[in-house]
Parts: structure tokens; sequence; C-alpha cells
């Protein structure tokens, strides 16, 4: 089974924020993404719009007739953005002002889970599909499920940031427990956060695992290389991993 591979293109966003200009074009990136092989195209609107701008999520959307993966908070205003875009996927994920990127899998407990119960129901019921960025744990799955989700993202950021042949594989290991366990629970299983190019092959073996999301090493790369090279760079990994 191949894997989608969903390319993140905030930072180029982000490099296009740090002057208020044009370029480069988020779109134009997408696009290229796309013809280097990317399945998906992903990115993130935060509530501090530090890099992704509600008008490229209306342009993507209008470019894309499928492959567009958005991450947002549970926060109302994303989710009415959400409802009003219509990508094919939303990824709700935590989400602090203070943090650099995302620290963590969404704690699916108390008043939080309810408010995301909430906001799965009404993203569904336009027919956008909802997956929940999780950390490789039995109950955040669980949690998932019982929520509505129709897929989880584990977050690989452990298993990236491992020091060590045996702290890699405990870290892998969580990772495919709660990949057998979505798969019992009839999830859609989705994975990323910091993968890059050394480390992104044993992930890619995952049983089940449908996608991939990847961003900022891409990006990086692309700096060297050129995006179409740095995607095409990635895809030929994990497809080949399988």
């Amino acid at each position: 089974m191949a894997i989608k591979l969903g390319v993140n293109i905030d930072h180029i966003a982000t490099l296009r924020q740090a002057r208020r200009e044009v370029d480069p074009d988020p779109l134009v990136a997408a696009r290229v993404a796309r013809q280097a092989g990317a399945d998906l195209i992903v990115c993130h609107l935060r509530a501090d719009r530090r890099h992704v701008q509600e008008e490229d999520l209306k342009g993507l959307r209008k470019m894309m007739k499928s492959g567009l993966h958005v991450e947002l908070s549970s926060a109302p205003e994303m989710v009415r953005i959400g409802a009003k875009i219509k990508p094919d996927w939303v990824c709700f994920v935590p989400e602090t002002p203070s943090e650099i990127t995302t620290e963590g899998g969404l704690q699916l407990k108390g008043g939080q889970a309810a408010t995301l119960e909430k906001s799965i129901k009404k993203l569904k019921k336009v027919g956008v599909g909802v997956s929940l960025f999780v950390d490789p744990e039995a109950v955040a799955v669980r949690m998932a499920h019982n929520l509505g989700a129709d897929a989880v993202e584990l977050n690989t950021d452990s298993y990236a940031k491992a020091v060590g042949k045996h702290k890699q594989r405990t870290e892998l290991e969580k990772l495919e427990l709660a990949a057998y366990l979505a798969t019992e629970l009839k999830l859609e299983l989705h994975a990323g956060h910091a993968l890059d190019y050394t480390n992104v092959g044993p992930v890619a073996q995952i049983p089940n695992l449908k996608c991939l999301n990847i961003g900022f090493s891409i990006i990086a790369r692309s700096v060297f290389t050129g995006l179409k090279g740095a995607v095409s760079e990635m895809k030929k990994i994990i497809v080949s991993a399988r």
C-alpha cells in the first residue's frame, strides 16, 4: 500500500511574512510540490497568523480539487474557517502562543474533549474529514475514536528526537502499537512531526499507515536543492521503505 506524502508549506509563508511581501507565494510552492510527487498539501492556520493566512487557504482550495490538509486549533474562529474553506482534511492540533512549533498531542479530556467533539461534528457535517493529532498512547487513540474522528495523526516527535538505537526502537514500538490500535478501531492512520530524511524510513514501514505529513525538513533541504528536488527525494525514501 502506497503512503501519501503530505508536504507542509508553512515555512514558505514564514519567509514571505518576514517582509510582508507577496513572494515566496505558498500557492506556487504547493503547485511545485504536487508536481514533484506530493500527494497532499499541508498548512497550519494559527491564531497569531505567523505564517499561513486565511487568504492562502482560500487560494489553495480554489487551486486544488483534492489533497488539501489544514491544521487548526479547536477555537470557534478556526472551526468556522474550516467549515467555510472545506479542505479535504482538518487536523485539530494543540496550540499555544509562545510555542515555536506544536509541542505535543492533544489533551483529550475534560472540557477540551467536549469542545473537540462538537467541532468534529460540525466539520463532518459539511463533508470535511477530521483527524486528531495525538501522542502514540492507547488512551489518546481510543479517545479520538470515541469523539468521532475519522483519523489520528500520530506525533512522531519523541521518536525523531530519540538518541541511541535502543531509545529509537522503544519510541518506534510505541508508534507501532498505537498504529495497530488505530487500525483495530478503523481510524485512518497518519503520522508526522520532526521527521526528516534520516529517520523517516522506519516510520514509513508501519503497517496500514496512509499518510506522512512532513514540512520543515523538506523546506530546509529546498534552500540548497530546490523545492522540487527536496520533495522528490523525500517521496523516493518513503516509497522505497515499503
